[in-house]
Protein backbone atom coordinates (compact mmCIF):
# COMPACT_ATOMS: atom_id res chain seq x y z
CA UNK A 1 0.00 0.00 0.00
CA UNK A 2 1.29 3.28 -0.78
CA UNK A 3 0.23 5.05 2.47
CA UNK A 4 2.27 2.48 4.24
CA UNK A 5 4.83 2.46 6.84
CA UNK A 6 7.77 2.93 4.76
CA UNK A 7 6.58 5.88 2.67
CA UNK A 8 6.02 8.08 5.99
CA UNK A 9 9.21 6.81 7.50
CA UNK A 10 10.58 7.98 4.34
CA UNK A 11 8.81 10.99 4.29
CA UNK A 12 10.24 11.94 7.95
CA UNK A 13 13.93 10.68 7.24
CA UNK A 14 14.11 13.07 4.31
CA UNK A 15 12.37 16.28 4.92
CA UNK A 16 12.80 18.51 7.65
CA UNK A 17 10.22 19.22 10.32
CA UNK A 18 9.50 23.12 8.56
CA UNK A 19 9.49 21.60 5.16
CA UNK A 20 6.36 19.23 5.16
CA UNK A 21 3.28 20.61 4.17
CA UNK A 22 1.29 20.52 7.60
CA UNK A 23 4.17 21.91 9.56
CA UNK A 24 2.46 24.52 12.20
CA UNK A 25 4.36 26.35 14.31
CA UNK A 26 1.62 26.97 16.74
CA UNK A 27 -1.57 24.90 15.85
CA UNK A 28 -4.16 27.20 17.21
CA UNK A 29 -7.32 25.40 15.81
CA UNK A 30 -6.96 22.50 17.22
CA UNK A 31 -6.06 24.29 21.07
CA UNK A 32 -9.43 26.84 19.90
CA UNK A 33 -10.96 23.14 19.92
CA UNK A 34 -9.77 21.95 23.18
CA UNK A 35 -10.65 25.10 25.09
CA UNK A 36 -14.28 25.53 23.24
CA UNK A 37 -14.34 21.53 24.63
CA UNK A 38 -13.05 22.24 28.39
CA UNK A 39 -11.10 19.51 27.84
CA UNK A 40 -9.79 19.04 31.38
CA UNK A 41 -6.10 18.95 32.20
CA UNK A 42 -6.01 15.51 33.54
CA UNK A 43 -8.23 14.21 30.40
CA UNK A 44 -6.33 11.20 28.59
CA UNK A 45 -5.82 12.51 25.15
CA UNK A 46 -4.23 11.02 22.43
CA UNK A 47 -3.11 12.79 19.11
CA UNK A 48 -3.26 10.47 16.41
CA UNK A 49 -0.70 10.92 13.37
CA UNK A 50 0.85 13.60 15.59
CA UNK A 51 4.76 11.78 15.29
CA UNK A 52 6.40 15.64 14.88
CA UNK A 53 3.59 17.90 15.38
CA UNK A 54 3.63 20.68 17.56
CA UNK A 55 0.20 20.42 19.36
CA UNK A 56 1.64 17.91 22.09
CA UNK A 57 4.76 20.82 23.12
CA UNK A 58 1.89 22.87 23.63
CA UNK A 59 -0.01 20.53 25.58
CA UNK A 60 2.72 19.68 28.08
CA UNK A 61 3.18 23.58 28.12
CA UNK A 62 0.01 24.50 29.02
CA UNK A 63 -0.49 21.89 31.86
CA UNK A 64 -2.23 18.74 30.33
CA UNK A 65 -0.79 15.56 32.42
CA UNK A 66 -2.09 12.61 30.57
CA UNK A 67 -1.26 12.58 26.94
CA UNK A 68 -0.87 10.27 23.78
CA UNK A 69 1.03 10.48 21.05
CA UNK A 70 0.24 8.28 17.94
CA UNK A 71 1.99 7.88 14.85
CA UNK A 72 2.96 5.27 11.37
CA UNK A 73 6.36 6.76 11.22
CA UNK A 74 9.21 6.00 14.31
CA UNK A 75 11.65 8.81 12.72
CA UNK A 76 8.54 11.37 13.27
CA UNK A 77 8.10 10.20 16.92
CA UNK A 78 12.15 9.92 17.74
CA UNK A 79 12.31 13.46 15.97
CA UNK A 80 9.24 15.00 18.83
CA UNK A 81 11.21 13.01 21.44
CA UNK A 82 14.53 14.48 20.36
CA UNK A 83 12.87 17.87 20.24
CA UNK A 84 10.63 17.55 23.54
CA UNK A 85 14.31 16.49 25.63
CA UNK A 86 13.68 15.81 29.33
CA UNK A 87 9.69 16.44 28.59
CA UNK A 88 9.14 13.42 26.55
CA UNK A 89 9.43 11.54 29.10
CA UNK A 90 5.93 12.79 30.24
CA UNK A 91 4.50 11.66 26.88
CA UNK A 92 3.55 8.04 25.99
CA UNK A 93 4.33 7.57 22.81
CA UNK A 94 2.68 4.99 20.26
CA UNK A 95 4.38 3.52 16.84
CA UNK A 96 1.22 2.14 14.80
CA UNK A 97 -1.15 2.10 11.96
CA UNK A 98 -4.13 3.89 13.58
CA UNK A 99 -6.59 1.94 11.54
CA UNK A 100 -4.86 -1.72 13.13
CA UNK A 101 -4.31 0.24 16.70
CA UNK A 102 -5.61 -1.88 19.13
CA UNK A 103 -6.18 0.41 22.32
CA UNK A 104 -5.04 -0.73 25.60
CA UNK A 105 -6.78 2.05 27.57
CA UNK A 106 -10.01 4.31 27.48
CA UNK A 107 -9.37 8.07 26.31
CA UNK A 108 -11.56 11.28 27.09
CA UNK A 109 -10.29 12.77 23.99
CA UNK A 110 -9.60 11.72 20.33
CA UNK A 111 -7.06 14.64 17.98
CA UNK A 112 -6.32 13.65 14.59
CA UNK A 113 -5.46 16.47 12.14
CA UNK A 114 -3.96 15.79 8.82
CA UNK A 115 -4.83 11.60 8.96
CA UNK A 116 -8.09 11.36 8.23
CA UNK A 117 -7.96 12.55 4.51
CA UNK A 118 -5.48 9.64 3.27
CA UNK A 119 -7.77 7.03 4.36
CA UNK A 120 -9.11 6.87 1.04
CA UNK A 121 -11.43 3.17 1.15
CA UNK A 122 -14.40 2.38 3.10
CA UNK A 123 -13.23 -0.31 4.28
CA UNK A 124 -10.27 1.97 6.36
CA UNK A 125 -12.57 4.88 7.65
CA UNK A 126 -14.52 2.06 8.96
CA UNK A 127 -11.70 0.74 10.58
CA UNK A 128 -10.69 3.98 11.79
CA UNK A 129 -13.88 5.05 12.99
CA UNK A 130 -14.13 1.88 14.85
CA UNK A 131 -11.19 1.85 16.51
CA UNK A 132 -11.73 5.71 17.86
CA UNK A 133 -15.23 5.00 18.99
CA UNK A 134 -13.73 1.24 20.98
CA UNK A 135 -10.74 3.97 22.38
CA UNK A 136 -13.22 6.37 23.53
CA UNK A 137 -14.46 6.46 27.14
CA UNK A 138 -18.77 7.06 26.72
CA UNK A 139 -18.60 10.87 27.24
CA UNK A 140 -15.37 10.93 24.51
CA UNK A 141 -14.97 13.71 22.26
CA UNK A 142 -13.09 13.27 18.78
CA UNK A 143 -11.66 16.11 16.52
CA UNK A 144 -10.82 15.60 12.91
CA UNK A 145 -9.36 18.15 10.73
CA UNK A 146 -9.18 17.10 6.98
CA UNK A 147 -9.14 18.27 3.74
CA UNK A 148 -12.30 20.40 2.85
CA UNK A 149 -13.82 20.12 -1.09
CA UNK A 150 -11.72 22.94 -1.75
CA UNK A 151 -8.58 21.61 -0.42
CA UNK A 152 -5.57 19.15 -3.18
CA UNK A 153 -5.76 16.43 -4.58
CA UNK A 154 -2.99 14.91 -3.23
CA UNK A 155 -0.37 15.08 -0.02
CA UNK A 156 3.16 14.20 0.48
CA UNK A 157 2.72 12.31 -3.00
CA UNK A 158 -0.66 10.26 -2.20
CA UNK A 159 -4.41 10.33 -2.91
CA UNK A 160 -6.58 12.05 -0.46
CA UNK A 161 -10.47 12.39 0.38
CA UNK A 162 -11.92 15.83 0.42
CA UNK A 163 -14.95 15.96 2.28
CA UNK A 164 -17.75 18.69 3.10
CA UNK A 165 -19.38 19.21 6.61
CA UNK A 166 -22.52 17.04 5.00
CA UNK A 167 -20.44 14.37 3.75
CA UNK A 168 -17.82 13.91 6.39
CA UNK A 169 -20.95 13.48 9.29
CA UNK A 170 -22.93 11.20 6.54
CA UNK A 171 -20.10 8.97 7.25
CA UNK A 172 -19.27 9.52 11.19
CA UNK A 173 -23.15 9.53 12.48
CA UNK A 174 -22.59 5.66 13.35
CA UNK A 175 -20.28 6.48 16.21
CA UNK A 176 -20.62 10.23 16.60
CA UNK A 177 -22.65 13.46 16.94
CA UNK A 178 -21.73 16.75 15.42
CA UNK A 179 -20.97 19.43 17.91
CA UNK A 180 -19.14 21.95 15.50
CA UNK A 181 -17.81 22.48 12.57
CA UNK A 182 -15.37 25.29 10.40
CA UNK A 183 -13.69 26.11 7.86
CA UNK A 184 -10.02 26.99 7.97
CA UNK A 185 -7.24 27.95 6.09
CA UNK A 186 -3.85 26.41 6.24
CA UNK A 187 -0.69 28.09 4.86
CA UNK A 188 2.29 25.17 4.15
CA UNK A 189 5.42 26.30 4.36
CA UNK A 190 5.86 26.68 0.87
CA UNK A 191 3.58 29.46 0.54
CA UNK A 192 0.45 27.42 -1.22
CA UNK A 193 -3.09 27.67 0.79
CA UNK A 194 -4.84 24.40 2.27
CA UNK A 195 -8.48 24.75 2.96
CA UNK A 196 -9.37 22.25 5.82
CA UNK A 197 -12.55 20.92 7.49
CA UNK A 198 -12.30 20.71 11.25
CA UNK A 199 -15.06 19.35 12.91
CA UNK A 200 -15.76 18.52 16.77
CA UNK A 201 -17.80 15.01 17.99
CA UNK A 202 -19.52 13.54 20.56
CA UNK A 203 -19.70 9.90 21.00
CA UNK A 204 -23.14 7.92 20.40
CA UNK A 205 -23.96 5.44 22.98
CA UNK A 206 -26.35 3.06 21.70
Amino acid sequence: MMNSKEHWERIFKTRRTTEVSWYQATPKVSLDFIRDLQIAKDAAIIDVGGGDSRLVDHLLEAGFTNITVLDISETAINRAKLRLGPGAGLVNWITADVTEFVPGRKFDFWHDRAVFHFLTTKEQVNKYLGVANKALTASGKIVIGTFSETGPETCSGLPIKKYSESSLYEIIKKWFRKIKCIHTDHLTPSNTIQNFLFCSFKKVNT
